[in-house]
């Protein structure tokens, strides 16, 4: 596996994206509308969301390579990733009646293993102090919420379904639901 030089300075940006006709952050304590700051009327993003439109596009255009796997996604168990790290460091010795290193320098080994094999823990970090204990690593890229530049206006559109979902609404050959949007919304995100 290769190792990677994590980054030696802190560096400053703004990611700067917009979003026409679409929903860049459903609020599901809100029927899925567009998150919105009380005061101000602006669009928020959540760091979560931005982190997880990173990680799928990593996945996306890296998906296979080495290093480059991610270890935050849909359906996985992490304990079980962390186990790989002991696995693949079979000379860790062991806290009694525990999957977790018994030196600093054991635990060192095991985020350092974690790091070069997942893009995500190495870009912005995790807290790995489960069942299964590899550490926790601050990742050199941070955000806090994204926010739209202007106040933003939410709009629901009406969409229809050509298929139904269970035989009672058969006859009706299709569903009508709705749907939350913003017409066009320029959003900053800063760093934290």
């Amino acid at each position: 596996m290769i190792e990677k030089t994590p980054l030696a300075k802190r560096y400053e940006f703004v990611l700067l994206f917009d979003v026409e006709n679409g929903n860049p952050n459903g609020d599901p304590d809100a029927g899925n509308l567009p998150r919105m700051d009380a005061e101000t009327g602006c669009g928020l993003v959540t760091d979560v969301c931005i982190k997880r439109k990173v990680r799928n596009y990593i996945e996306l255009v890296k998906g296979g390579e080495p290093s480059f796997d991610i270890y935050v996604k849909e359906a996985v168990v992490l304990n079980n990733l962390n186990k790989e790290a002991f696995e693949n460091n079979p000379n860790i010795e062991l806290k009694k009646d525990k999957l977790e290193a018994k030196k600093k320098d054991d635990q060192l080994t095991l985020a350092r293993w974690m790091c070069n094999k997942y893009y995500d823990i190495r870009t912005f970090g995790a807290v790995m102090t489960m069942e299964v204990n590899c550490g926790q690593v601050r990742g050199p890229v941070q955000f806090s919420f994204a926010k739209s530049i202007d106040p933003i206006s939410p709009q629901e559109v009406t969409i229809t379904r050509m298929a139904v979902t269970n035989e009672r609404d058969a006859e009706k050959e299709r569903t009508m639901g709705r749907k939350s949007i913003v017409p066009y919304e320029p959003i900053a995100a800063k760093p934290n």
